[in-house]
């Protein structure tokens, strides 16, 4: 599936890829909603609906990932109440695994996420993701979303990389698809980003549910033994 002797930089998406997307589903789909349905006096479905018209208007958007916007949108501060579910951050399968092995190879591992840095941070409080990546960035950090071809000239130009020898594995198509179009070399998503769902089917990309699909990463060509 990789050609691995054409890859300098791994690039990695947090929720859904290193991290298991159940915390962000179970969060944004049912804890908020239940509370902000509950503060303003509605039925749960009805508070729900509410949030899911909201959310549709800024998809693939900045806003879209941001608490702050979210926060001013249902009038009370969305990133502490993620606290109420910490519990259920963990990472996916066996990410760390390949953390490490991408490591070991001599080759740039990267995070490029959508999250806002409060949701990064919480997350690497949380876990022990930190201690693998060269680079770890937000979108906010940019001003873009990945889906916009200026968040992946903002992230040469902060940190300078050939992007033909890349591989980026996501989640999600949409960015994939903005990778793809910008030059990235080699993409991949993900099977299943939330353990507790089904695969997902009539994915448009090469998609792996365990990074050990991808096989053994040879050392890098030149890199230090």
């Amino acid at each position: 599936m990789i050609d691995w002797s054409r890859v300098d930089t791994v690039i990695l998406d947090m929720d859904g890829t290193v991290l298991d997307l159940h915390f962000d589903n179970r969060f944004w789909l049912q804890h908020l909603p239940a509370i902000y349905a509950e503060r303003k006096g509605l039925p749960r479905e009805e508070g729900l609906n509410d949030l899911l018209g909201r959310f549709a208007a800024h998809q693939g958007s900045l806003n879209w990932y941001c608490v702050d916007f979210w926060s001013e949108q249902v009038g009370f501060d969305v990133a502490v109440l993620k606290e109420d579910l910490r519990h259920l951050i963990r990472e996916r399968a066996d990410a760390f695994s390949f953390l490490s092995a991408v490591r070991a190879s001599g080759r740039r591992l990267w995070l490029a996420t959508n999250a806002h840095r409060a949701s990064l941070e919480l997350k690497l409080a949380e876990t022990a993701m930190g201690d693998w990546f060269d680079v770890m960035v937000s979108s906010h950090d940019y001003g873009h979303a990945k889906e916009d071809a200026r968040f992946w000239h903002a992230l040469r130009a902060a940190h300078d990389f050939d992007p033909a020898r890349a591989l980026f594995i996501d989640d999600s198509e949409a960015v994939l698809d903005s990778a793809r179009a910008w030059g990235i070399g080699q993409l991949v998503s993900v099977l299943t980003p939330d353990s507790h769902k089904p695969e997902r089917e009539g994915l448009r990309y090469p998609a792996i549910d365990r990074f050990s699909e991808l096989g053994r990463i040879p050392v890098l060509a030149g890199a230090p033994a």
